[in-house]
């Protein structure tokens, strides 16, 4: 089997993927940061009793990221899914 021929992207679909990029990147920052906010906001108002047992740990750095890594993570992936479904997109040929 012969391997197929690589194309070549043009300037501006190069371009694009780069806008496209730099958008889904953005939109994932804010969902972390989100995550990371709520996860603060869980830990500082002690729902649940989430700060205490983080305060009692013997060892509440770790125990603050085990909290706080997953909403972000959960929070940036979402928010980058939805920033995929919502893409706005220009049509090239109008009727």
């Amino acid at each position: 089997m012969r391997p197929e021929p690589k194309t070549k992207m043009t300037p501006e679909a190069r371009r694009d993927h780069g806008r496209m990029l730099r958008y889904m990147a953005l939109n994932c920052l804010y969902g972390v940061l989100v995550g990371v906010a709520t996860a603060g906001a869980l830990i500082w108002l002690d729902i649940g009793t989430v700060g205490t047992l983080i305060a009692r740990s013997t060892d509440p750095l770790l125990a603050t990221a085990t909290v706080l890594v997953p909403f972000a993570l959960v929070f940036g992936g979402a928010a980058a899914a939805s920033s995929i479904a919502l893409l706005p997109y220009r049509r090239k040929f109008r009727r």
